[in-house]
């Protein structure tokens, strides 16, 4: 009983140092007055000022149009890869799974530096293009990890069998690879999104002056003082991202849930 009840205390004091300056966060963009130290009322007032805000509204649809063009780019060619490292032998594979591995594990800043350092060297105008061409690089092997685990579960005499009934092989991959790997590339996708509209280092080594994604402009506004503004913009992105998960888990636990027959 004794170790349980450290158990949970323990758990209880992790997530709140992780939850409570989020919840304090939250409360503080309902608060009419904009010192965090006085409660002025309950208001939307900051809300109705964030959508007024145009510069915000214009990161906001920078973040997601990003966000959404790299993650999809990003999983056609990280599924496309997955693909043929698959058919590759041991040796070869586990080489570049190896080297797939290396843009996880590496430090934000170094490859948001060297990507800069590319596109000045090739004399690349730094903008949208230049960001969405760095978040699809950085989003390739967060692809490659969620497809393949799927691709190693398949059975590769279905495929076979499929040629051998007469089917293309792009017929064949399209009706009897993809839909077995579709739940891989669907994750592919989701965490190459959140990913992007995440980062913050490498969007702000390769963008240029005229553009900003949220979390460039949050930098840049936090530097001249903190906002109600953007405790209602922190608030939205938290609460979309919860929603989110929610939807995705229960999608996941209905999957996994057993059928009962009648």
């Amino acid at each position: 009983m004794v170790k349980k009840f450290f158990e949970r205390f323990y758990i209880g004091i992790i997530l709140l140092f992780l939850y409570a300056p989020i919840f304090i966060l939250i409360i503080l963009s309902f608060n009419r007055s904009k010192s965090r130290a006085k409660w002025g009322g309950f208001t939307l007032h900051w809300y109705r000022e964030l959508f007024q805000n145009r510069d915000i509204m214009n990161a906001l649809y920078t973040t997601l149009l990003i966000a959404f063009l790299s993650a999809l780019i990003a999983t056609i060619i990280g599924t496309t890869a997955a693909l043929a490292m698959n058919s590759m032998k041991k040796t070869p594979r586990t080489i570049l799974m190896g080297i797939t591995n290396i843009p996880m594990l590496n430090a934000d800043i170094v490859t948001g530096i060297s990507l800069m350092l590319i596109f000045v060297a090739l004399r690349f105008s730094l903008g949208f293009t230049s960001v969405l061409i760095a978040h699809i690089t950085f989003n390739i092997p967060y692809v490659i990890l969620s497809v393949m685990p799927k691709l190693r579960q398949l059975n590769p005499h279905t495929y076979e069998a499929a040629l051998d009934l007469g089917a293309s092989p792009a017929v064949a991959f399209f009706k009897v690879i993809l839909p077995d790997i579709f739940s891989g590339v669907i994750s592919g996708f989701f965490l190459a999104f959140t990913m992007s509209l995440d980062d913050f280092v490498i969007t702000h080594f390769t963008k240029g002056p005229e553009i900003n994604t949220l979390s460039t402009k949050i930098y840049t506004e936090v530097r001249k003082g903190i906002k109600p503004e953007m405790y209602a913009l922190s608030t939205l992105l938290f609460v979309t991202v919860l929603l989110l998960l929610i939807i995705i888990n229960r999608k996941s636990a209905m999957k996994k849930a057993p059928v009962t027959k009648i």
